[in-house]
C-alpha cells in the first residue's frame, strides 16, 4: 500500500472528531482516507493565511502616467463564511484610476484570492481589497464591489437558493464623484459583444 500523503494530523484528527461526533464510522472504507482529505482541502481553502499581501503585489507595481479607469471585473473567487465554515462564492470587480502608478492586471485577481481564501466576511473581504490597492498605489479612487452567493443562506437558515448578497467599497474619487462611480457601475455591468 502506497504511503499516505502528509498533512496536517491535528486537523485529520479534528475531522475524525466531528465524524464520530455526527455518529459516523472514520474507519468504514467510504471514510478512512475522508480526514486526509478534508485536513487537504481546508489547507487549499484557507491559504490566504500564507500569503503576505506586499509580497503578492511586490514588483508589479509601475510608474505610468495613464489616468483613466482600469477595471478587471467578473473575478471568479470561492470563500469560507467564518460564521458557519460554509462556502460563498461569486464575482469581484475591481477598479482603480491610477495616480502615477499602475499595478500588473493580473494581481487585481490575485488580490481577491489572498483575501477570499480566508475565513470571511463578504463586507470585510470588500473593504481589504479596497484598503490594499489604496494603500499601495495610492491613485485617484479605488471601487470594489462583490457579488456573492452564501451557502449559509441557500442550504441551511432561510434556505433562499437564489438570493444574492452585493457589497461595495468606494475610495477617492468614486466616493466623492457621482459620475465616476455610475461609469464604474455601468462598466462593470455591461458586457463584451
Amino acid at each position: 500500500m502506497a504511503e499516505k500523503p502528509k498533512s496536517n494530523q491535528k486537523l485529520e484528527e479534528a475531522v475524525k472528531t466531528i465524524l464520530t461526533l455526527i455518529g459516523e464510522d472514520p474507519k468504514r472504507e467510504g471514510l478512512a482516507l475522508t480526514p486526509h482529505r478534508v485536513a487537504k482541502a481546508w489547507e487549499f481553502l484557507t491559504s490566504g493565511y500564507k500569503h503576505d499581501v506586499k509580497k503578492v503585489l511586490n514588483g508589479a507595481v509601475f510608474k505610468e502616467k495613464y489616468d483613466e479607469m482600469v477595471i478587471v471585473k467578473d473575478i471568479d473567487f470561492f470563500s469560507l463564511c467564518e460564521h458557519h465554515m460554509l462556502p460563498f462564492y461569486g464575482k469581484a470587480h475591481v477598479a482603480y484610476i491610477p495616480n502615477g502608478k499602475i499595478l500588473g492586471l493580473s494581481k487585481l485577481p490575485r488580490l481577491v484570492e489572498v483575501f477570499s481564501r480566508r475565513l470571511q466576511v463578504q463586507e470585510r473581504m470588500t473593504q481589504q481589497i479596497a484598503d490594499t490597492l489604496f494603500k499601495t498605489l495610492e491613485p485617484d479612487g479605488v471601487a470594489v464591489v462583490i457579488e456573492a452567493r452564501h451557502l449559509c443562506m441557500m442550504m441551511r437558515g432561510v434556505e433562499k437558493q437564489n438570493s444574492v448578497a452585493t457589497t461595495s467599497a468606494m475610495l477617492g474619487s468614486f466616493r466623492e464623484d457621482e459620475r465616476t462611480r455610475n461609469e464604474f457601475l455601468k462598466l462593470i455591468s455591461s458586457k463584451l459583444a
